[in-house]
Formats: structure tokens, C-alpha cells, sequence
């Protein structure tokens, strides 16, 4: 495919679209029914579709029996963390290896020109940061993920919370399925925005803010603070009446999903002539100005209404500069104020 139909390459080899990124339009007054039924298909497939497969395919074949799950054990819980270490490194893996090892696309729809393999560096472990991310997702973030699925499992499966059968309510939880990429990208606003406090930066969200060229492996790359609490999202459901279904597809939003916002393309050329769109932009513009894109990309856009959204565009850019604009000029300004020394 031809990449520069879709967008523009600089002098540096980096690539970016030229559509804008744009909001649900969910939110768009007065309402538009038309542009919200085309939004919608999107909206499930085909990310969403495959983490809720993976939640069923999960509850049918890995996750124990309710009995088991009554009582905590090394046994089921080391057999979840293993599954959930395997899923990521044949998917994240697969990934990895066709567009960043074989460079299978080479850099078309790539937003960095270039690749992570190329730019050694003292921040991270070994001087790489494939090996440093692969290090710290699987001793350190997948294994968090795990913890909180097992908590999250033997609540259930000990009655400590409601547990709300299909049969019973289809409606109510057919509406939290739906509902659940909202409430990821609530919750990762808000947790996102507290890492992003000063001192919570300097010593946990800097970990993973070191992969500014993120690939794949970087998705999970995380502080072990940082790892509970992004998969912490789960814990939603042992708030609001749930199912362990729905709860795992909650986790899986948050696990498999990660890689989305780290895939560092704009599309994955599946034939010479489609694509899937990564929706990564957004977030990459995250690791590329630190202050910008906090959430998602849109379907509850906390970014916008609260002055941090960037939409790849140039008016993007202005508004942006002119927030870091006062931003300096208010810390001039406590600067100024300052007793000097004697």
C-alpha cells in the first residue's frame, strides 16, 4: 500500500496521518444517528470483538472450576499466569517479530522512521529497549495482571460480591460489555493523570515514558505501581453488579488491549490492499509530547473536555504549544516570586 495516500513523511523518515483523530461522535450536538451508526461497527470490531473472544475462550478453557476458585492455591493461580505469559508472547510476539524483526511493511505507516533495535540506550536495561520491555511485562506487569484476576475470581466464586447470571439479566449485562472500553478509558485517565504528578513520574510512569519509540514489547513495559494499577480496572466489577465474563473481558481490554496504543503503525497491511487500523495514534502522540492524550482515543474524551487533547493536527500542535506557553509562564512567575537566597 501506498502510505502516502493516508498521510506525510518528514525529512526524518517519521509518518503521520492526515486525517484528524476524531471523538465518538456520540458526543457530537445536536446528535448525528447516521454518523454514530457508522461509528458503532468500529467501536466492536475488531479489537473489542476479539478481547471479549478471548474473556469466553478463557472462562470455557482456563479459568478452574468454582470450587477451586473458592479456595486460593498456587496451582490455578500459576496456571493463569501462564496462559496469560503465552497469549502475550504469541501475540505481542507475532507482532514483534513480522513488523519489527522481519520489518515485513518496512517503515510504511510508521510513525517513528525509526526502529527501537536501532537506538541503544543507558535508560534501559542491557542498553536495549526490547529487552528491557519484554523484562519488566513478564516479571513484572503480567504477573500483577494475574494477581488481580485471581482476587477478582475468588470474590466472585466466594459470593464476597454479586455475581449476576446471564440467564437473569441478559440487558444489564449486555450493557456492561458495552460500556467496559468506556470504563477502561476512565479509569486509565484518571490513573494516568496521578503518575503524571511529579514526584509519581520521576519514580514509576518515567519506567515506561523511557520507550518514547514504543513497539509492541513496550505495551506492558510498566513500574510494578503502575501494573496493579492499570490492571486494577478489573476491580470495577467487584464494585458494580458483574459476571467473572465480563470482568475478564474487562482485564483483557486492559492486558491484550495495551498493545494497540504501542503498536507504533498507523495500519497493519494484511493483503496490498487492506489494512487494519491499529487506532495507536493517539496514544503514540502520548510518548511523543509526555503531556497530551491522557485516555483513550475518544469515546469518553475526558482529553478534550479538560484541555489535553491532541488530534494529530496542526491546530493540534497550536494548541498544545500555547498550553506549555502558559504552563512556562506560570512557573516563571512562582520562580520570580521566590525568596532569593542571602
Amino acid at each position: 500500500m501506498d502510505d502516502l495516500k493516508f498521510g506525510t513523511r518528514n525529512k526524518r523518515g517519521d509518518w503521520a496521518p492526515s486525517a484528524r483523530i476524531e471523538v465518538a461522535p456520540l458526543w457530537s450536538r445536536p446528535p448525528q444517528l447516521g454518523k454514530i451508526l457508522r461509528w458503532f461497527p468500529g467501536y466492536l470490531w475488531p479489537w473489542n470483538a476479539f478481547h471479549l473472544a478471548t474473556a469466553l475462550a478463557y472462562w470455557h478453557f482456563v479459568v478452574p472450576d468454582v470450587e477451586t476458585m473458592k479456595t486460593l492455591g498456587w496451582g490455578w493461580a500459576l496456571r493463569l499466569y501462564a496462559v496469560n505469559a503465552a497469549a502475550i508472547f504469541v501475540m505481542y510476539g507475532s507482532i514483534e517479530l513480522f513488523f519489527y524483526v522481519r520489518r515485513v511493511q518496512g517503515t510504511r505507516f510508521k510513525y517513528n522512521g525509526k526502529f527501537p533495535s536501532e537506538q541503544p540506550s543507558d535508560v534501559f536495561w542491557f542498553k536495549s529497549q526490547n529487552i528491557d520491555n519484554f523484562l519488566r511485562s513478564f516479571f513484572f506487569s503480567i504477573p500483577l495482571w494475574t494477581a488481580v484476576e485471581v482476587f477478582m475470581l475468588w470474590c466472585f466464586a466466594n459470593g464476597f460480591v454479586p455475581w449476576l447470571s446471564w440467564a437473569d439479566h441478559p440487558a444489564t449485562l449486555a450493557l456492561l460489555v458495552l460500556l467496559a472500553p468506556a470504563i477502561h478509558e476512565v479509569h486509565f485517565f484518571l490513573i494516568h493523570r496521578l503518575i503524571h504528578t511529579p514526584l509519581l513520574y520521576k519514580w514509576i510512569h518515567s519506567v515506561h515514558h523511557n520507550s518514547v519509540n514504543p513497539s509492541p514489547w513496550s505495551s506492558l513495559s510498566m513500574h510494578p505501581v503502575e501494573g496493579f494499577l492499570y490492571h486494577a480496572v478489573v476491580l470495577w466489577h467487584l464494585v458494580i453488579p458483574s459476571n467473572p465474563i465480563v470482568a475478564l473481558f474487562q482485564l483483557h481490554i486492559a492486558g491484550f488491549g495495551a498493545v494497540n496504543g504501542h503498536i507504533g503503525f498507523d495500519k497493519l497491511e494484511i493483503t496490498e490492499d487492506s489494512a487494519l487500523d491499529s487506532h495507536a495514534y493517539a496514544h503514540y502522540l502520548h510518548h511523543k509530547y509526555f503531556e497530551v492524550n491522557y485516555g483513550g482515543d475518544g469515546v469518553i474524551p475526558l482529553d478534550r473536555w479538560l484541555g489535553t487533547w491532541h488530534d494529530g493536527s496542526k491546530d493540534g500542535d497550536a494548541l498544545m504549544q500555547a498550553r506549555f506557553e502558559k504552563k512556562r509562564a506560570r512557573m516563571n512567575a512562582k520562580a520570580a516570586r521566590a525568596p532569593t537566597p542571602s
